[in-house]
């Protein structure tokens, strides 16, 4: 069993959870998963680790309710304990200084950029961070982003903030502006990193996406990872999780990414409707049906 330190909500449906967990606190590197179960008879959920403290021997996840064990997990509280989390899991993030790197965040992939971010200004890069959301309201990280970046810009699908458009407006603009951009990392929805990979080609950006919102289990056993890059098959949780966004074949990923989303929604309004009087009573008004933004 593993206690929950801490825990806060940063937006609506999306939690931070310190972690007591030393052995993965001491070896994470920027970039790598946990797979966590929260109870013996949960599901297996890869989470990007956020940041880690050796001191503390806590790992740092942030998680977006959008099904029903995301929504299930955001119940918990400090004090509380999950069964397990296991880990550090998948490649590293490539780090070196490649000169101006655009790191972009899209939704929650603000959390999953944010720890590969602030290794890349370690390692002498000037970083431009491009983070985004719906609204004002669902902006994460912004502080935590100013603080390892030497730029950074947000931008709100409303206008409620930042930036009036998406993440890859932004980056158009920079781009069009004439900004020499030497190195582009990008997570968020896979319409975003798409987009991304589409602005990026035409001038030879080297460009990386991740590619954990079609994880599973995390062990490359299950096959649900499948994805195509380079016109050949790889999985993500042990190949990856990040690629070159140039030869991900992002309408493969795209068919394979919606695969389960009957049973997925069908889980949801089940624990939904076993919940039906703490939703009534707003014990847990934070849980909503998860949104993908466009890009």
């Amino acid at each position: 069993m593993f206690k929950i330190i801490h825990t806060e909500f940063l937006a609506p449906d999306v939690k931070l959870f310190r972690i007591h967990s030393p052995k993965i606190a001491g070896k994470r590197k920027a970039g790598q998963f946990v797979i966590i179960r929260i109870d013996e008879h949960g599901e297996r959920i890869p989470l990007t680790i956020a940041d880690s403290d050796v001191n503390e021997g806590s790992v740092t996840i942030i998680v977006q309710g959008i099904g029903k064990t995301t929504k299930q997990l955001n119940k918990k509280k400090a004090g509380d304990y999950i069964t397990d989390i296991v880990g550090p899991l998948g490649k590293p993030s490539e780090i070196e200084k490649f000169g101006i790197v655009a790191v972009i965040g899209g939704g929650v992939g603000t959390a999953i950029a944010y720890p590969t971010a602030v290794e890349l200004k370690k390692a002498g890069n000037h970083v431009i961070s491009i983070i985004g959301a719906r609204n004002k309201e669902l902006v994460i990280l912004e502080k935590e982003m100013n603080e390892t970046s030497d730029e950074v810009f947000v931008t709100t699908d409303d206008g409620s903030y930042g930036m009036h458009g998406f993440v890859t407006d932004k980056l158009s603009q920079l781009i069009n502006e004439g900004k020499k951009i030497d190195f582009v990392l990008a997570i968020g929805p896979i319409p975003m990193m798409k987009r991304v990979a589409e602005i990026t080609k035409p001038y030879g950006i080297k460009t990386v996406v991740s590619l954990n919102p079609i994880m599973v289990d995390g062990t490359g056993m299950c096959g649900g990872c499948r994805a195509t890059v380079d016109d050949k098959t790889v999985f993500v949780c042990v190949d990856g999780p990040e690629f070159d966004a140039h030869k991900v074949d992002f309408e493969i990923l795209t068919l394979r990414n919606r695969a389960y989303l009957s049973q997925e929604k069908t889980s949801l309004e089940k624990f939904i409707s076993n919940h039906e009087e703490a939703f009534k009573s707003g014990l847990i008004e934070e849980c909503k049906l998860g949104h993908e933004p466009r890009y």
